[in-house]
């Protein structure tokens, strides 16, 4: 590695050759490592085995000289999977519930729990008590805890937001316990849970026949529907606003054919189903996302002042012409800004299409930027008709055109007792029109997002 990039490639000028002892001679004979692709292979091995602390390895030649996709394939099934899944609990709440982007001047692990899980709230309660040195912040979350001034000023106490878990054995004094449901995260340095993201690993974690991984991802949305009111960008106090493009039904559909023989399978995709139909009318359908007049939708995510889960120095381009105006400085005009002490429309458009851009998962865009809540994107509205299409076809075959909607269920705008599935084919033909009516170009041959407020193609 005569360039010192910890990789072997055709740019080093070193030896391409390199004679290793043979394990059935103990290292009397020796056998020779040749060429740019095996050289690198064997520094990959021997630095996986440097992290196990291993001093010494058997490498079969085979494995030195694999073909690129095989290894690719069987690397990304053995080890990054395993390297990328998470979970929640007590026994790394920790580390997991540190924020890296907590700026207070104390940081520390805290969650909060939604008032409809009080067996989370007395589990990690106890998790507290029993490791004080933890300094666990254990927390109620607000009923509703979509409220734009709330969450800004839970940025004071920024926090891991409670995800779903099961019961286990209880303790030795008989107390009740719990274990957080494995996930996997869109990288290394992730903790969280994600929105769209989530979606994306279930295609590749199916591949690899990992299905009680998806299976446990969307227990988590489902758990966040319920208890948050939406599937989150991800779940972190900051946002509590914010959601992301809508997959839930075809990621359900998709794990539900590769467990549809498991007893379990018919009542995993009903509660998928409950949960995707409250995301739809509660978060898609309602304002500020729905747009009544063109009967479309657009990201338009609640909160107020500067993104929390970005430092506000990201900003200075744009934030200090206005600290200057009002004579204030950097840090004085953000706070004073985030708390409506000061009052600057512009910067308020802005930070509303900012915002929008992050919920659209297309962050940045170029497309999106400072029009993004106005935008009644392709992309979105393909999401949720692809939902109403599904809804339809599955309470047609897999619940006899009647799915029945508990309480727990029922959308707030939306308080049918149960679905059939002509009204999700209704509601799938009027998207269809109003997709073709007014995002649809004759001209090109092609589809364009459309401007809700300009009312026209973009």
């Amino acid at each position: 590695d005569t360039d010192n990039n910890v990789q072997i490639t055709i740019e080093d000028t070193g030896p391409k050759t390199l004679s290793l002892g043979t394990a059935s001679s103990e290292g009397y004979r020796t056998f020779d490592i040749r060429g740019t692709y095996m050289l690198s292979n064997l520094l990959q091995e021997l630095t996986i085995a440097k992290q196990f602390k291993r001093k010494q390895i058997v490498l079969d030649e085979a494995r030195l000289n694999e073909n690129p996709v095989n290894r690719l394939a069987r690397l990304i099934r053995d080890s990054f999977w395993p390297n990328l899944t998470r979970r929640i609990d007590g026994s790394n709440i920790e580390k997991v519930g540190r924020d890296p982007k907590d700026w207070t001047a104390d940081p520390r692990p805290r969650i909060y729990i939604p008032k409809g899980a009080p067996e989370q709230y007395e589990y990690y309660t106890r998790v507290a008590q029993e490791h004080p040195n933890m300094r666990l912040d254990v927390q109620w979350l607000y009923e509703k805890c979509d409220d734009n001034e709330y969450v800004r000023d839970l940025n004071q106490a920024p926090g891991l937001l409670a995800v779903a878990m099961k019961r286990i054995a209880d303790t030795p004094d008989g107390k009740p316990d719990f274990e957080g449901l494995p996930f996997v995260v869109p990288g290394g340095r992730f903790n969280e849970l994600y929105g769209w993201d989530s979606y994306m690993e279930t295609l590749g974690l199916l591949v690899n026949d990992k299905v009680d991984l998806c299976e446990n991802m969307v227990k988590h949305f489902c758990f966040c529907i319920r208890h948050y009111g939406k599937i989150l960008n991800a779940n972190r106090t900051y946002y509590l606003c914010r959601s992301q493009p809508p997959f839930l039904t075809d990621m359900a559909l998709r794990i539900y054919d590769h467990m549809k023989q498991e007893p379990r399978a018919l009542d995993f995709l009903r509660d998928a189903l409950l949960a995707a139909m409250k995301d739809y009318h509660d978060t898609w359908m309602s304002a500020p996302r729905y747009d009544p007049e063109s009967g479309l939708s657009r990201y338009v995510p609640g909160g107020m002042g500067v993104p929390p889960e970005t430092e506000a120095s990201h900003f200075v381009h744009v934030l200090q012409p206005y600290a200057d105006r009002h004579n204030m400085t950097f840090p004085e005009f953000v706070k004073a800004y985030n708390y409506g002490h000061v009052f600057e429309p512009e910067l308020d458009e802005y930070f509303l299409h900012d915002r929008a851009v992050r919920e659209s998962g297309h962050d940045t865009s170029y497309r999106l930027e400072k029009v993004a809540a106005h935008l009644a994107t392709i992309d979105l509205n393909s999401c949720l008709y692809k939902i109403e299409a599904d809804l339809a076809r599955c309470i047609r075959i897999y619940f006899n055109d009647r799915l029945e909607i508990p309480a727990e269920w029922r959308a707030k705008t939306h308080k049918a007792e149960y679905e059939t599935s002509s009204y999700w084919d209704r509601q799938a033909r009027n998207r269809r029109r109003q997709m073709d009516k007014l995002m649809w170009s004759e001209e090109d041959g092609m589809f364009f997002d459309y401007n809700t407020k300009l009312k026209q193609q973009t």
